[in-house]
């Protein structure tokens, strides 16, 4: 028993010693607690909509202020024409249009019928269904008080559309969101594990009395992985084409040029995660926990980010992933340019040019 007792004590000095898994072992319940039971939901909240009023009556402007109340939803913006509304859109930041009808209140008082059209950005189907719900709970609430008032009733009918997705299919979110979730996993994780292992077996100190240049060393161990994860990216949109049914509506060219910068960028954090970790045990570990889970819970693909309290909403603008899930979804699904993704695409860059700053200064420190 004296043994088994000693044992004991000596695999926890053991635990204590190692601070690092320590510190995993202890935060991450109290993280993912938090998390998942307070800041992570799937109830849509401030969701930004705009509004497109050709009535311009007491009925369309009653309805209108009661979407703004609503904690659902934040009235962003007024559009003048249906050119508009394809322009709202674009921004990304519109989840659904709210058009009224010339006459709408004409239309209700003397046929007791009218008709809103709710017009919703479907490439996330679940946020798109959820939104349209909510609007026509507001509206149909509106309706009710309307009826209190009248021997016969009115009827205000929501004409749903969904715009890019109009079958509501799921793999229409779910792609761009494994393309980031699999190329952060392959391009960072097995960067910084490649690199740790030549720590590991103690290869690096080769590189000190060798005439290759480190950063010509960095470079033999990160393209491997750069060509694999395009490989990758191909596989994912073959399969997604073929199998899933989810069509390219933009630019392959410029779908694969922003992949590749995508997968520079987890590159550079495999280098930064290098630069932190000792053994490929830790690397791993920190890479799960920096990259793995961050681009799961605040990349936007599985929870909504604006439905997010302010300070996640603030952390998710660091994660790669975020950034690059947009981008796929704006160039695969809505079939947008370069003209619309450009912001993104300059914050991947800039990300990669500091991630690779201190990269190097670390890697050169540890040399020296």
């Amino acid at each position: 028993m004296k043994q088994f007792i000693l044992f004991v004590k000596k695999e926890f000095r053991h635990i204590f010693r190692d601070r690092k898994s320590l510190l995993i072992i202890i935060m991450m319940p109290i993280v993912q607690i938090i998390l998942f039971g307070f800041a992570l939901t799937n109830e849509i909240k401030n969701s930004h909509i705009a509004v497109l009023d050709d009535a311009k009556d007491e009925s369309s402007r009653t309805i209108i202020r009661r979407l703004d109340a609503s904690r659902y939803f934040n009235v962003a913006m007024y559009l003048n024409t249906r050119q508009d509304i394809e322009t709202a859109f674009k921004t990304g930041k519109i989840r659904l249009v709210v058009v009224f009808q010339p006459g709408f209140r004409g239309s209700l008082l003397h046929t007791n019928h009218a008709q809103v059209q709710l017009i919703a950005d479907a490439s996330d189907p679940n946020t798109a269904t959820t939104v349209t719900n909510y609007a026509s709970n507001v509206i149909g609430d509106y309706q009710k008080e309307l009826n209190t008032q009248v021997q016969v009733p009115y009827m205000i009918r929501p004409e749903i559309r969904m715009l890019y997705n109009p079958q509501l299919k799921g793999a229409y979110n779910f792609v761009p969101g494994v393309m980031a979730m699999i190329l952060i996993l392959i391009a960072a994780m097995m960067t910084s594990v490649a690199i740790v292992r030549e720590k590991e077996i103690n290869t690096m100190e080769v590189l000190l009395v060798s005439p290759l240049k480190p950063l010509l060393f960095i470079l033999s161990k990160a393209i491997p992985y750069i060509f694999l994860s395009l490989v990758n990216v191909s596989t994912i949109l073959l399969v997604s084409v073929t199998l899933l049914e989810v069509p390219i509506n933009g630019s392959l060219f410029l779908l694969m040029a922003e992949s590749l910068l995508f997968i520079i960028t987890a590159v550079s954090l495999g280098l930064m995660i290098s630069t932190l970790t000792k053994t490929q045990q830790e690397a791993q570990m920190f890479s799960l926990v920096a990259l793995l889970l961050p681009t799961l819970l605040l990349g936007g693909f599985m929870f909504p980010i604006e439905s997010m309290p302010l300070p996640l909403r603030i952390i998710s603008n660091i994660v790669p992933s975020k950034w690059f899930f947009h981008i796929v979804k704006d160039v695969m699904i809505k079939g947008l340019g370069f003209s619309v993704v450009w912001k993104e695409s300059l914050v991947l860059v800039g990300m990669t040019l500091f991630l690779l700053g201190i990269s190097f200064k670390k890697f050169k420190t540890r040399l020296a």
